[in-house]
């Protein structure tokens, strides 16, 4: 079910986009969701509210929604027009509530699949986002933002340890917070016959005050792809590491799209660094088909032994 809807306020027109579905079928079919104590929580969809004048100035507010079965996310976005020179600013705020299966997740389906492990995570941030003037082939984002996340359990509790009886926050109390400062760049180039890529993201948490978490952290990916004849090869490595305080939602969880395939998120492992590779190679079987064969590896350096409840 979804409606869209302009909203004329003045001289500015709100843009209003719904889309909600009852995933009725699949709560007769799996017993999870079967049990599921409120109608309201097998609705899944999106709501988006745009505004493109907020006060006159050509100033742009957007408000979203997105609600999964297990997860939902909320964001609010306000920005203000300057010069194409200089750097774009944006204030966001954003509340996320997802299950932690990075680490605290259990494998199911002969590790194919990582189910819940009673620990969700609710994150809400606010801060601003600095959009550098892109150049050809580079492009930069630089973000501070004010952190409290905090651990619950699948009845919304708020918890301090899982199951196992392992500490599910750096601090030790219900919930962590922090400053984090965020570097991401990226390096882009394309024509007909391949592209490379390179992401470079740095967090740097600022000890505000003393109970706040303190750490460094950076992730790399480089991916090349290559036409071979009707064929198309691609190749990624994936790495980073962490240092300072972390706590085990921090963590470099390996497995899952996008990391190992094959596996659950998190059920190869995770640590404190981690290095993934992948190798891919699609060929067109006919016009409205493709296969595809990829070998995928990954790591975590030996740090899993330093992850809190590993």
């Amino acid at each position: 079910m979804g409606a869209q809807k302009s909203i004329h306020a003045g001289k500015a027109k709100i843009d209003v986009n719904v889309d909600f579905t009852h995933k009725i079928c699949a709560s007769m079919m799996l017993p999870s969701l079967r049990n599921a104590g409120s109608p309201l929580s097998l609705v899944i969809g999106s709501l988006c509210i745009k505004h493109p004048n907020l006060f006159g100035g050509s100033e742009k507010l957007d408000v979203s929604w997105d609600k999964g079965l297990y997860d939902s996310n909320i964001l609010v976005a306000y920005r203000r027009p300057r010069p194409q020179w200089v750097a774009q600013q944006c204030f966001v705020m954003q509340h996320s509530l997802s299950p932690e299966i990075g680490v605290h997740g259990i494998p199911v389906d002969n590790f194919s699949r990582s189910g819940s492990g009673g620990v969700n995570l609710s994150r809400f941030s606010v801060g601003l986002d600095l959009n550098e003037p892109a150049s050809s082939k580079w492009s930069s984002t630089t973000s501070v933002k004010f952190e409290n996340v905090r651990l619950l359990s699948d009845d919304g509790r708020s918890i301090t340890r899982d199951l196992d009886g392992f500490p599910v926050t750096c601090s030790g109390n219900a919930h962590d917070s922090m400053v984090v400062l965020k570097q991401e760049s990226q390096y882009a180039k394309a024509n007909e016959h391949s592209f490379s890529r390179f992401t470079m993201q740095i967090e740097q948490g600022i000890p505000v005050l003393s109970k706040w978490l303190i750490f460094n952290r950076f992730k790399f990916v480089a991916s090349k792809g290559i036409k071979l004849g009707p064929a198309f090869l691609l190749t990624s490595l994936t790495g980073g590491s962490i240092v300072g305080d972390m706590a085990p939602y921090q963590a470099f969880a390996i497995g899952g799209l996008g990391s190992v395939r094959g596996y659950g998120e998190g059920a190869v492992g995770s640590g404190r660094s981690c290095l993934v590779a992948n190798t891919e190679v699609t060929l067109p079987l006919s016009k409205m088909l493709e296969g595809s064969v990829f070998l995928d590896c990954g790591t975590d350096l030996g740090s899993g032994r330093l992850v809190p409840a590993r």
